[in-house]
């Protein structure tokens, strides 16, 4: 059994919740420079409209209601919290108050807005600023290929969750990658970029049981819709067109701008939620 450890103050919000090593105009220390790069992309990004562009999957929010069991007393953190988009809609629809962790000031900033009240911390998922067993939920929807150490991850996840407490990494498999619709259809060289980003479905869940998990399941959600605007694109509201040519996203551009003359273009989001449990009788 855990050790009872003091009730935690989470009453301090991101301005001051700064966990030793970091510092509030660069980048946590120890940062790869890949790291440091993808961070620098997701605070332009912001500044350019990301918040705007980019919502809650409606199939996660009831996977995470309804799997996660939330209900107003339930602690929730959310790894890579991004603008709160998650956050907010849990506390929208049961009244749940989360907690929020996220390696970039503007996304912190973003999220402050919508979420006045949560406490909200900068830093890294490898090393959850938290005490043991605080958490009843730990989540990350599509963060987990911007983890360095996942291994050390999933520790820290499972060390800071309470005892039958649960954990969801909501990622890319490899059909979604290469079946993206519109990204992969307009920009295919994000293909190969992301199927060398995002990490193999079996080689998470081995880490989920490596770090202590029981691995209850995985279950796959998707949402159809209609992409009527240009601007998401053209915003880089998708990580990976960031990483892609400038002369292939231009090329991408025009082709979609050419389609979207003609109508909206269909479109599915499309995740595998990987859940895991941390078993009551754990001893540490």
């Amino acid at each position: 059994m855990y050790p009872r450890e003091p009730e935690p103050d989470f009453r301090i919000h991101y301005e001051l919740s700064i966990p030793r090593g970091l510092k509030r105009t660069g980048a946590p220390s120890g940062m790869s420079i890949e790291e440091s790069r993808l961070m620098s992309i997701y605070d332009r990004a912001q500044a350019s409209g990301y918040a705007r562009h980019r919502h809650v999957h409606p199939g996660v929010l009831q996977a995470l209601l309804y799997r996660g069991s939330i209900h107003p007393a339930t602690r929730v953190l959310d790894v890579g919290c991004g603008p709160g988009h998650y956050l907010w809609a849990l506390e929208q629809t049961v009244g749940c108050k989360g907690w929020g962790l996220d390696p970039s000031w503007e996304m912190l900033s973003s999220a402050k807005t919508r979420l006045p009240h949560h406490p909200l911390c900068l830093g890294r998922a490898e090393s959850l600023p938290y005490p043991c067993a605080t958490f009843d939920l730990v989540f990350s929807v599509d963060v987990i290929h911007h983890v360095e150490d996942r291994p050390a991850y999933f520790r820290q996840a499972y060390r800071v969750l309470k005892l039958g407490g649960r954990i969801c990494t909501v990622t890319d498999s490899e059909e979604i990658i290469r079946h993206r619709q519109p990204l992969s259809v307009y920009f295919p060289e994000t293909v190969d970029i992301d199927l060398q980003r995002y990490p193999r479905l079996a080689d998470l869940r081995a880490m989920m049981k490596e770090a202590g998990f029981h691995v209850l399941q995985e279950e796959k959600v998707s949402y159809r819709y209609m992409v009527t605007s240009l601007q998401p694109f053209q915003d880089k509201a998708f990580s990976s067109l960031h990483l892609i040519s400038e002369e292939a996203f231009e090329r991408g551009l025009q082709r979609m701008e050419q389609a979207l003359r003609r109508g909206p273009l269909p479109a599915v989001s499309r995740y595998v939620l990987l859940w895991g449990v941390k078993p009551v009788s754990a001893t540490a």
